[in-house]
Formats: C-alpha cells, structure tokens, sequence
C-alpha cells in the first residue's frame, strides 16, 4: 500500500522563527547593556539628575565672618578651586536669631529648589529651641554633616584672667561681673558657657550672656572692651590670639590645639571642669526634593569632601573631619535635636 507523502513545509518556519528570536534576543542584550552604560556614567535617561544646571545658591543664616560664613565659602572655594561645575556659585548672608531666619526662609521660599543650599549646624539646633522657631530642621533635607570644630574661650590681652579657673571663681562668685559674649541665644557658645557655669557650682541662669549674629560683632566687642571673655569657634578668633591681641584660656575639645602661639592651649578638662563640647556644621536642602535631586546633590557634596581643596581649608582652620551624608546624616540631625534639647532645659536655656 502507497501512503501519502506529508509535505516538510513546517520545518524552515521553525528555523526562521528560532532564527528570529535570537535575533531579538540579542538585540534585547545589546540595548540593556547600552542603558546600563548610559546609567552609569549619567548620560541615559535612567534616575541620573543633572546638578546644578543653574547657579548654585550657598546661603549662611549669620552675618558675614563666623562659622557658617566661612563654611559656605569654603564650600565655594572648594567646588570652584575643583572645577566640580560647570554653574557659577554664589554666597549670601541671612543673619539673625540663631539661624532661624534663614531656616524658615528656606523652607517656605526655596522649597522645592534644589539651587539653594543651607548651613547649619549645633547652633541652629539649640536656636530652633531657645527661640521656640516654628520651623525645625526636620523639615528641611539633609545632606551631610561636614565638619566639627572645639570652641575656644578667650579675654583680651589686657585682661586680669591668665586662667580659666580665674575666670570661673568669679563668674561663681559674682555672676554679674562678667560679660560673656558670642554667637546667638541658645547657640553652641551659650550652651558653652551654661556647661562651665554648672561645672563650676555656679548659676547657669545667672549668667550674662550677650548674643551676636555674627563672630565679627563678638570680636569687635571684645576687643573695644566690652565683653569679659568671649566664646566661639576656634577658627573665629585664631588670628587675634596668634597676633597677641587676646588670650586663650581654654579650649572645649579633647585635646589642646596650638592658636598660632606655638604652645597648645589647654583644654576645659584639662583646667579642672568636666565639660567637653564639639560644634557641628553641616549643609541641608530645602523641603520638596526628590530622592534622585537629592542623591545628585549628594554625590557633589561628596566630590567636594573628597577635593584636595577641602581637605587643605580644613587643615588651615583647624577643623576636624565629620562627614556624613544621606541616612547617616538624617539619624545625626535627629539624635542631636533631642541631645541639644535636653541639655538646653538642664542649664535652663529650653
């Protein structure tokens, strides 16, 4: 019996079609691998943010010549220096109540503006509760901690003072003889003076204590006499103690640190009072940012942390590192917020 042939027709379009999706599948390979690439190196349109593409705003909330100014400069200087850019950057001032006017200027008029950058700092911390601000840093967005740096506790050259412990008999034994002066109400330097007063067995609310919005206005003050002992960031008074015109009794860190004498400055403990104290600065955004403008903000600040420029500005002020960005940075704002504030209403400031 003679069976019909049956045609093989199927079988080539079985190879085209495998033909086919190899094809494709390769051609799948290629493209993915080409996304990756451009995600990489920032030239796709994956979650890559250009930053800045405008010029870029550092505001420091204090008067031109303390601790928040000389940051956002150096800031400027470092990214300029580094050529991390393209944009120009710009510096302005916002002085006033601890920082709490910028702050609040931050958020409700630059929200959203990932062209402004703010310093702040232990200082805004402790302003945020003194002045009972109804703006806090929780709601702006973190960057990253940049630096800390001890406070130094100085008189002018004329003065009767050789040592802290001098300093403080008085101050225990006659609140009122003694003129304290430094940056705002609440600040990192009133809560130095808060701490030593206690230490000392004396009244922290006693104490008179003259606010300033800037560490030229401290300065100025002390030097024309009208302050006892001033208090700030060592960075602040460093050239009027190398230059002799006044005298550092102690300094709040750790270890002692030469001021340009050549002989380093002795520390609060290191004079017999159990205070140690660190100031803190470190750089936010505005509310209303996204999380990819956030990283590219990031990932600049993080270029200029890690340029040669930076780390010499830091060496010259006598800074210490203190680096952290993104999460470690929000879990920092937040644990010293609630530090800063128990220990503000301990010495009677909160």
């Amino acid at each position: 019996m003679t069976y019909p042939v049956t045609p093989a027709g199927p079988r080539p379009v079985r190879h085209r079609s495998r033909r086919v999706f190899v094809a494709v599948a390769a051609a799948m390979l290629l493209t993915t691998a080409a996304c990756a690439k451009d995600t990489a190196d920032g030239s796709g349109d994956g979650d890559a943010v250009a930053y800045p593409t405008r010029t870029l705003q550092l505001m420091a909330p204090a008067a031109p010549g303390g601790g928040w100014d000389i940051t956002a400069r150096s800031i400027q200087k470092a990214i300029t220096d580094g050529k991390l850019v393209n944009e120009s950057v710009e510096v302005h001032n916002v002085p006033g109540a601890a920082g709490t006017l910028g702050l609040a200027q931050l958020v409700s008029k630059s929200s959203g503006d990932p062209h402004t950058l703010m310093v702040t700092g232990l200082v805004m911390v402790g302003g945020v509760v003194t002045n009972k601000s109804p703006v806090t840093l929780a709601q702006t967005t973190p960057i990253a901690t940049l630096t800390a740096e001890q406070e130094v506790i100085v008189v002018p050259a004329n003065s009767k003072y050789q040592t802290l412990t001098q300093l403080m008999d008085d101050a225990k034994a006659n609140p009122s003889s003694i003129n304290w002066g430094g940056g705002s109400a609440g600040g990192t330097d009133q809560i130095l003076v808060g701490l030593l007063a206690k230490a000392a067995g004396a009244d922290p609310k006693q104490m008179k204590y003259v606010a300033y919005s800037g560490g030229g206005e401290s300065k100025a003050a002390l030097l024309a006499g009208d302050l006892t002992a001033a208090v700030s960031g060592q960075s602040e008074f460093r050239d009027l103690v190398a230059s002799g015109q006044v005298r550092a009794l102690a300094v709040s860190g750790g270890a002692g640190i030469d001021l340009g004498t050549g002989t380093p400055t002795r520390t609060i403990k290191q004079e017999g009072y159990d205070v140690e104290l660190m100031n803190w600065r470190a750089l936010v955004a505005p509310p209303g940012i996204d999380d990819a403008t956030r990283q590219a903000i990031t990932d600049l600040i993080d270029r200029v942390h890690a340029s040669e420029s930076w780390k010499s500005i830091v060496t010259e002020q006598g800074w210490e590192d203190f680096y952290k960005s993104g999460a470690d940075a929000s879990a920092f704002f937040t644990s010293e917020t609630e530090r800063i504030t128990a220990v503000l209403t301990e010495i009677g400031l909160g």
